[in-house]
């Protein structure tokens, strides 16, 4: 990705929602796809999306525990985790009230602002919204 300001020499650090992970079990090539291109370019999660993501190993997916595990590890070896602390959760509280989010939207995107991401690509997000002039929202499933 081409950062923000338009210079090729220098990349944004990008944010992945937990529906990127989640769509890498998706029976959805195209989808399983984009999220596989994502998810190996090394993007920061949050352990919200890590959580989340057992939960859509284990619910939707209807894996066991231990491939749930493998997979939960596998995720978090990838990618950048930052952990969702009480800063995290005053942030998303401020964020909820000012853009009238869900509260656990906000908690996504309070974690990538303080991880300092200048993209947060999710599905579940206003595509092209940008969040305190410096946080982007970008559906990559979307055409």
């Amino acid at each position: 990705m081409v950062s923000s300001t338009g210079m090729n020499c220098m990349i944004d650090k990008v944010f992945a929602d937990t529906n990127i992970a989640g769509y890498l079990l998706s029976s959805d090539s195209v989808k399983r796809g984009i999220a596989k291109t994502l998810i190996t370019a090394h993007p920061v999660i949050s352990t919200q999306v890590v959580n989340e993501f057992i939960n859509v190993c284990l619910k939707k997916a209807h894996l066991n525990l231990m491939q749930t595990h493998l997979l939960a590890e596998s995720l978090m070896t990838v990618c950048r985790v930052v952990a969702v602390d009480s800063h995290t959760v005053s942030h998303a509280m401020q964020l909820s009230q000012r853009y009238q989010l869900l509260h656990w939207d906000s908690l996504i995107i309070a974690a990538a602002l303080q991880a300092n991401c200048a993209v947060l690509y999710s599905e579940d997000l206003q595509s092209g919204m940008v969040i305190d002039q410096r946080l982007t929202i970008i559906n990559p499933f979307s055409s």
